[in-house]
């Protein structure tokens, strides 16, 4: 007769500590990707050229797929002089139902640009899971001859299944700095003590998705750049133009990403050719 045996519980806590460093110089050949390091699962193959020589697009690799407790995601680009890349992922980012040891899903991004560089960060949208515990930094240092198009896309809970974080919480800072100077600060943060006032008429007026995209610097204020940016705007009932120094931003919510996406899609079309004097090519990735 067999017996019946209970084996102890244990506590299963793997994470991922990965890191990845990028650079980007100009060369005789165009940008290339003369630096690519990493450690654990966070890679870029390669850099990819369908605007030809002088912009290399580059696809961040995660293939878990997403953080989970304990997670450290760091990742470090520069661009130096001349150079330009465009920086995206191949799908949505994830944060994961924290386990109940309460530990962060971080992850941390440093952007540096140098004199005459060009950075477009486009990555996907984050999807924070319900009960998730996240934070996500982002830090751009540009220097006072550079150029900087990035957007940050955020989605709460699951939208469609009407889940918004419940008891999880998120951390989410962007800074931009350009010559040393501040130019541009953005705090979020969602907990579930404060979550009235985070969905309420002063927040996020119960939209699950919100979206920053930031643009510049440009040398004087465009009134028809701005005009034509409020009139894509106005496509979409929660989403608005503004000009911060010499740094354009425009800010949405919505009730899911894919019409703020396609939103920030437009923007950067009208965007990229004023600012950097090429029209824009979306990455190949985006279609799959």
């Amino acid at each position: 007769m067999n017996s019946r045996v209970d084996l102890p519980a244990t506590t299963v806590a793997s994470h991922w500590d990965a890191w990845l460093g990028l650079g980007f110089a100009n060369s005789a050949r165009g940008t290339r990707l003369v630096r690519c390091r990493h450690q654990g699962p966070l890679y870029v193959q390669k850099a990819f050229y369908p605007e030809g020589a002088h912009c290399a697009h580059a696809y961040l690799l995660h293939p878990p797929g997403g953080l989970v407790s304990g997670d450290d995601l760091r990742i470090a680009i520069k661009v130096e002089s001349d150079a330009h890349a465009l920086i995206t992922t191949p799908g949505a980012g994830r944060a994961y139902r924290a386990r109940s040891d309460g530990a962060l899903q971080y992850q941390r991004n440093q952007l540096t640009v140098a004199n005459a560089g060009v950075l477009e960060w486009l990555p996907q949208e984050n999807i924070i899971y319900p009960n998730a515990r996240a934070r996500l930094d982002t830090d751009v240092e540009l220097d006072a001859g550079s150029r900087f198009i990035g957007w940050e896309i955020t989605s709460l809970g699951w939208p469609a299944s009407a889940r918004d974080l419940e008891d999880g919480e998120l951390q989410q800072r962007l800074q931009i700095r350009q010559a040393g100077k501040v130019v541009l600060r953005e705090n979020f943060a969602v907990q579930h003590a404060h979550r009235e006032a985070v969905y309420g008429s002063a927040g996020l007026r119960q939209h699950a998705v919100n979206g920053l995209l930031v643009a510049g610097p440009f040398g004087q204020e465009n009134h028809k750049l701005l005009d034509e940016l409020r009139a894509l705007c106005q496509r979409e009932p929660l989403a608005g133009v503004s000009q911060v120094g010499h740094f354009i931003t425009v800010r949405a919510l919505a009730n899911r990403a894919e019409p703020l996406r396609e939103l920030f899609n437009q923007c950067w079309s009208l965007l990229r050719p004023a600012l950097i004097g090429m029209a824009a090519c979306p990455p190949r990735v985006w279609n799959t």
